[in-house]
């Protein structure tokens, strides 16, 4: 096969840690470049918007190889359990024709009994792709319900067209340890590799991808820590201390800081509810904007949005000072009060958006594009978000525009074409059901 060059920081560390596990034919290396040229050649590249993207794929299978290392020092895990482990591993969330960001196992299944390139290294590496079939099942998240009982009767079928499992139940058994094993990898490596900063990008990318209000994200996460600690606590603990010690720290940082951060949002809450906690929105004048330290503080909050919400990123600091940008804030207390957020926008033609959009008023100079709300975490779901957009609107009708374009949750979108701004649909998006739409002003 032709290759395209791997620029991927963990591949060449996956390829030293594979070979240390007895994966050291060529055909392990052919199957980790196939993987990365195959995301990467399929948009779901380290630039992909979602969590389910290479990065995660490598970070698995990296975390996987890791962890069974020792484990098999130990021997839970056998020398032929390794090359399974490795190639569910890396194909465990393949589904390149995603209608939401997180996979459907079916559809990766279906990817790799069908792809005729993965099939020649899976047997090259003489792998049961039944096996894999099973393994990669039971990445199920969460276990429980419907999807459990779905991904069981899979299982079975593929246990049955196995000659490995067919009439042996102790290696079905075996199978599905090392299946929840893999399951419990995929949820606890990105967090062992990286501080707060890293999960917190990871659950953005993960809450943006799902369409979650942002107010959503640490109450979810901290639920999502809760399940592996308590519900599979055992398991877990199993994994993390296959771990080097800095990857525990990492991990068990993660948690504590994603519950501190849920208690802090807690308390905000309880503030506003009891009316100790006063949102006010101020529409800034040009000698506040050319302000460094006031720029300085609205970036803070403007690098809280992910990525793909973080418009003009490089120009931000000359957006602020620019007379024709519309800008208003958040503050608490008062109008000088703690600046909390921000909304931003100007005239869409300042904008590049993405090429899918064909607003026909692009060109006209009659409509205001207003970015992404930006606020602080914790301060999410409190209405203030609401109170500056409304805000927004209204300046950009005192500056005479006729339209105003944005994007946001399409459920969101709905309630505002059935309420009296008359919102529509421009451009739909998908998975991440992110859309564009306008009103008139």
């Amino acid at each position: 096969m032709q290759r395209v060059a791997v620029p991927h920081a963990l591949r060449n560390e996956i390829r030293t840690l594979a070979s240390e596990c007895g994966l050291d034919s060529d055909c392990y290396t052919e199957m980790l470049d196939y993987t990365i040229d195959l995301f990467n050649s399929q948009g779901l590249g380290s630039d992909y918007f979602g969590y389910h993207n290479i990065d995660h794929e490598l970070e698995v299978t990296y975390v996987t190889l890791l962890a069974a290392k020792w484990d098999s020092i130990l021997n839970e895990i056998k020398d032929e359990d390794m090359k399974y482990l490795y190639a569910a591993a890396l194909f465990h969330d393949f589904d390149p024709q995603k209608s939401v960001d997180k996979p459907h196992e079916e559809s990766v299944i279906k990817f790799i009994s069908l792809d005729r390139k993965l099939r020649e290294l899976l047997n090259s590496a003489g792998l049961d792709i039944e096996i894999i079939k099973v393994l990669i099942h039971r990445t199920t998240f969460p276990w429980v319900g419907k999807l459990k009982k779905n991904a069981e009767e899979k299982i079975q079928e593929c246990f049955q067209n196995s000659d490995i499992t067919r009439n042996n139940q102790q290696a079905r058994q075996h199978f599905m340890q090392l299946g929840e094993f893999l399951s419990i990898v995929d949820r606890v490596s990105g967090y062992t590799l990286g501080g707060f900063a890293k999960g917190m990008d990871m659950a953005k990318k993960n809450a943006h991808a799902l369409g979650w209000h942002p107010s959503l994200i640490t109450q979810r996460s901290v639920s999502y820590f809760e399940t592996l600690l308590n519900g599979e606590a055992i398991l877990t603990q199993r994994v993390l201390k296959s771990l080097p010690q800095h990857m525990r720290k990492n991990f068990m940082d993660n948690v504590l800081s994603f519950f501190k951060l849920r208690e802090r949002e807690i308390q905000i809450q309880g503030d506003y509810i009891y009316d100790n906690l006063k949102l006010v929105p101020v529409i800034e004048k040009m000698s506040t904007r050319n302000d460094e330290e006031f720029i300085k503080t609205l970036y803070d909050i403007y690098i809280e949005l992910p990525k793909p919400l973080q418009f003009d990123r490089e120009n931000f600091e000359q957006s602020i000072k620019n007379p024709e940008i519309i800008l208003n804030t958040l503050r608490k207390g008062d109008c000088s009060g703690e600046i909390i957020g921000f909304a931003k926008g100007g005239p869409l033609e300042g904008y590049t958006l993405r090429p899918e959009i064909r607003d026909e008023n692009y060109g006209l100079n009659n409509t205001a594009f207003l970015e992404p709300i930006a606020l602080k975490m914790g301060y999410w779901g409190l209405r203030g978000g609401s109170e500056i957009r409304h805000l927004f609107t209204m300046q950009a009708h005192a500056k005479k525009f006729k339209y105003l374009t944005s994007f946001a949750l399409r459920d969101v979108i709905r309630k505002r074409v059935e309420s009296h701004e008359n919102a529509e649909f421009v451009a739909l998006f998908d998975p991440e059901r992110w859309d564009y739409y306008r009103i008139q002003l």
